[in-house]
């Protein structure tokens, strides 16, 4: 089972890790990490991600996995990432995004008609690709799954598994990379008090592109 993940300047690792970390345990898979152009990408968490393949030496997958990051505007004018997408969704088994990912998702034009969802932010943005925005933690419609922000992207690959191998290999997963979480404080808009929200909007102002 081949997964592409795409890899960029300026991505949120959590966005990619995280669930690449759940999917490598699938029986049989084999994690390819692709852009344009191969070589290490810097993420906005100052770290490196290393692009392995080629777009072209990934011109199909089973599972394809976007991330997002905080400026997307330079991956959503990509016409490459845009032409590379829309050639492996139509064989894939499952087109994935996690976060800001979904806007590149729908700059590829993938998202017409569908549900979808992205981080908080940037959630209602989703609606000038002819999506509906949903504020859910993971959406799934047709082979298309999208996560919310950035920690949902586990969730996604969680469930991605037990569709893929049975709830008991992705349970065992989710137990194997203890996955429990038990937060400190409120993730989630609808529940943050509206000081902590309004600062966390300002800090974001600008997010996806």
């Amino acid at each position: 089972m081949q997964i592409a993940i795409l890899a960029f300047d300026g991505m949120t690792p959590l966005d990619a890790v995280g669930p690449a970390q759940v999917l490598v345990f699938l029986p049989g898979a084999s994690l390819r990490w692709t852009s344009p152009e191969p070589g290490p990408k810097r993420t906005d968490a100052g770290m490196s991600i290393v692009a392995t393949h080629a777009l072209a030496e990934v011109p199909a997958a089973d599972i394809v996995l976007v991330p997002g990051g905080l400026d997307m505007r330079p991956v959503m004018a990509d016409t490459r990432v845009l032409d590379w997408l829309r050639a492996a969704h139509a064989t894939t088994r499952w087109t994935t995004s996690v976060c800001t990912g979904a806007l590149v998702l729908g700059a590829a034009g993938l998202l017409e008609g569908r549900r979808a969802t992205t981080h908080w932010a940037v959630l209602e943005r989703l609606a000038k690709f002819g999506a509906t925005p949903v504020s859910e933690r993971v959406v799934v419609d047709g082979k298309i799954i999208t996560a919310a922000g950035v920690s949902a992207g586990i969730d996604m690959a969680l469930r991605l598994a037990a569709r893929l191998a049975g709830d008991t290999v992705a349970h065992g997963i989710q137990l194997g990379i203890e996955y429990d979480p038990q937060p400190p404080f409120a993730g989630s808009p609808s529940t943050a008090p509206p000081a902590v929200l309004e600062a966390a909007r300002r800090a974001l102002s600008g997010a996806g592109g």
